[in-house]
């Protein structure tokens, strides 16, 4: 990816102070989303290096992975699995527990999601701590997912979650990164 790539998806981004808390600057991707050129540039940098080999399913994390993901699963004609939080699904789910900040909450997926084997792609928007991502992986690992990879827009690389991935077995792709929380 180029620098010039690079630069228009951080000019695309909305940096919002304090929140959601004071010392933290939040990365607002819903200008990227609304931006046809950085959304498109995006998705495209996200899909290339998997163009043309043989994807089963793209798993989204809940919410902005649900929009990343879409779109990166009709690109590779792979079929897609939200990730959701406990309580959101309607049939027989998987669930796993992850610890937050604050607490615990869990994120479940349809049983019948995927099948053993299958060669899967998580995408959501941001990882910071990796706390969710790696559940989301333990999750489809649970499932029998052979996960391809793991893929966001941003990285926080001070916040550690990139690491807590790749030690899990599981190759992380970003675009950019920003300093900071």
């Amino acid at each position: 990816m180029t620098t010039t790539v690079q630069s228009e998806l951080i000019a695309a981004i909305r940096n919002i102070p304090d929140y959601p808390k004071p010392g933290v600057m939040f990365r607002d991707i819903t200008t990227l989303l609304g931006n046809p050129r950085a959304f498109r540039r995006a998705i495209d940098e996200l899909v290339h290096p998997y163009a043309g080999t043989k994807i089963d399913k793209i798993a989204g994390i809940e919410a902005r992975g649900f929009i990343l993901g879409g779109a990166i699963a009709h690109q590779l004609s792979s079929g897609f699995v939200p990730i959701r939080k406990k309580g959101k699904l309607p049939h027989d789910t998987v669930r796993i527990a992850y610890s937050l900040e604050y607490g615990v909450d869990e994120m479940e997926m349809h049983k019948d999601a995927l099948k053993p084997g299958e060669k899967v792609i998580l995408v959501d928007d941001l990882i910071a701590t990796g706390g969710t991502a790696e559940a989301a992986v333990k999750l489809l690992k649970q499932m029998g997912a052979d996960i391809v990879a793991a893929c966001f827009v941003i990285d926080l690389p001070e916040l550690g979650g990139r690491k807590k991935l790749e030690a899990l077995g599981v190759n992380v792709r970003t675009l950019i990164e920003f300093e900071g929380h």
